[in-house]
């Protein structure tokens, strides 16, 4: 995988793992990952799938549905990536944190829904539901960051609440911000996410 990783000034801080939207690549949330923690180390990395010429994390066969099989395979593909990447740079595999926009936040909302150890915790800017009918993983230890539009087109309040609730249910912490801009990640958005990072 495509990627770029940046070592933090403080070893005891988590691991920021960024996952980009659909079109973007490994450097479109470095600026957004600075609001959340300049001295973190950052973990960026690029889908491995082209939809159109523009990356992604996993197909879909169209708007709004994804490609269930391609998903699980590319979670786990993922998943290890996470454990070799610690391997390689030396950060903590039990310290990372996600944040993911759109495509990315549903990969990273994937990965809480099939590996307990995948994650410490995620921001999840616009996700949906990535998979339903499955059993999700005790989540206990958890933390969740949900940012969401009231009139998002692309993934509706009714999903938001959906997502909230199933990894509640799990066990999870979980906290959801609502916004009025559509699909949109805004700076308001980015402050929540880091005020909510910073008492987590």
């Amino acid at each position: 995988m495509k990627y770029i990783f940046h070592k933090g000034k403080d070893a005891s801080k988590p691991t920021l793992l960024l996952l980009h939207g659909t079109g973007g690549n490994e450097t479109s949330l470095l600026a957004l990952a600075e609001e959340i923690d300049k001295d973190a180390s950052m973990l960026s990395v690029r889908g491995n799938v082209l939809e159109n010429g523009m990356p992604r994390f996993f197909r879909r066969l169209r708007e709004g549905v994804f490609d269930e099989e391609d998903l699980i395979f590319r979670t786990k593909e993922l998943y290890e990536f996470l454990d070799e990447a610690a391997k390689e740079h030396g950060f903590d595999r039990d310290n990372v944190i996600a944040i993911g926009y759109s495509n990315g936040a549903n990969i990273a909302a994937s990965l809480l829904f099939h590996y307990e150890d995948a994650l410490k915790g995620a921001i999840l800017h616009h996700p949906m539901v990535p998979r339903r009918g499955i059993k999700l993983p005790n989540l206990t230890h958890t933390r969740v960051f949900i940012g969401a539009g009231e009139n998002d087109p692309m993934c509706t309040a009714e999903e938001s609440k959906e997502l909230y609730d199933l990894l509640e249910k799990a066990g999870a912490n979980v906290h959801i911000s609502w916004s009025q801009q559509g699909h949109q990640l805004t700076l308001q958005e980015v402050r929540e996410a880091a005020k909510w990072y910073e008492e987590s």
